[in-house]
């Protein structure tokens, strides 16, 4: 895959989602599809929402372009299309009149399992940890949960767009490292550039949102990117990652299962949300994380280099260390003390 194809379909898939999301805009505002702030919100103005739908109209036109002119993935990324307009409708429906929460549940497991039965990514994703059976539905699992907590740590202006293009951009360079098939660094910097080009008007302070026709659908893509960088022998790369939003979604939701809440509703108690609570804007609770991906994006490279346990344990030290600042950690250790 040369470089100037990469760069040409990044400016132009860029391009596309940053002119569409300026276009959707008056639309969304004109049929008041609005999110309005309340208790548990991070916003304090009424502030359009689906704004992802040009997102995902964008990707999914630019992954056909691609899946046509790479025959070997070609069933793959048509089938991984065919799924997330699936899911991209019903999310929709979802921002507009709002689904139960199992119905959202069933509907995301039943697109990951026609996925993984019908045109499965080849290999194992657990590095032959598992067996075959147990090693397909601890993926199929995996990207379920990804799929959600994708969902829910899109909280604060710019996260989704920022985690998305971090990802993206690190699945490039790690495919670049190891050589794998350029086609999955297409994919990946196409998603990575959509999210970049819709991010503009969702920095802080932002003019709108995904909604979860974005999230949902995004969060879907690039489980399937992960996985199938895992399957292609780098499951630490494909850990290190995501690992911030893995860390800060898991550990906040085993705290609400302890304290027996109810985990699928709204709130505000992700490390994230505590920092804006605390008094750190959007833009520089944004920036750390955008910072900390970067060394992660480092340390996946070491890992796809073959210093697979260093760079793991670094990782979870750097991931440690921005919970404990988002969290304010310091701040907590000063009141314990007083």
């Amino acid at each position: 895959m040369s470089w100037i194809t990469l760069a040409a379909f990044f400016v132009v898939v860029f391009a596309a989602s940053f002119a569409g999301t300026r276009a959707v805009l008056p639309v969304l505002r004109k049929r008041a599809i609005l999110d309005y702030p309340n208790e548990r919100s991070s916003h304090s103005q009424p502030t359009p929402h689906g704004g992802g739908i040009v997102v995902i109209v964008v990707l999914i036109l630019a992954w056909t372009v691609i899946g046509i002119q790479e025959t070997a993935l070609s069933l793959r990324v048509m089938v991984v299309i065919g799924c997330t307009i699936f899911l991209a409708a019903v999310s929709w429906y979802d921002d507009l009149h709002g689904l139960p929460p199992l119905v959202r549940l069933l509907m995301q497991a039943t697109t990951i399992t026609v996925i993984l039965v019908i045109a499965p990514i080849h290999g194992t994703y657990f590095a032959d940890l598992l067996p075959p059976i147990f090693d397909l539905l601890a993926a199929g699992f995996f990207w379920l949960w990804f799929v959600n907590l994708f969902n829910f740590m899109d909280g604060i202006d710019g996260i989704a767009g920022a985690e998305t293009a971090c990802i993206g951009i690190g699945i490039v360079m790690v495919v670049g490292i190891v050589g794998m098939d350029g086609m999955l660094s297409l994919l990946a910097l196409t998603v990575a550039a959509a999210a970049l080009g819709f991010l503009w008007w969702n920095w802080y302070p932002a003019k709108i949102f995904l909604g979860d026709v974005g999230s949902v659908p995004l969060g879907f893509l690039l489980g399937w990117l992960l996985l199938s960088l895992a399957a292609g022998g780098q499951w630490a790369a494909a850990l290190i990652l995501p690992l911030y939003y893995l860390a800060d979604s898991t550990i906040t939701l085993g705290r609400r299962v302890l304290r027996g809440e109810r985990v699928w509703q709204a709130h505000r108690q992700h490390y994230y949300q505590r920092a804006v609570q605390r008094g750190l804007s959007h833009a520089a609770v944004v920036r750390a994380i955008c910072l900390v991906n970067l060394l992660l994006m480092a340390l996946a490279g070491l890992a796809a280099s073959g210093l697979v346990w260093t760079a793991l344990a670094a990782a979870a030290v750097t991931t440690a260390a921005l919970l404990a600042y988002l969290g304010g950690w310091k701040q907590t250790a000063s009141a314990d003390k007083r």
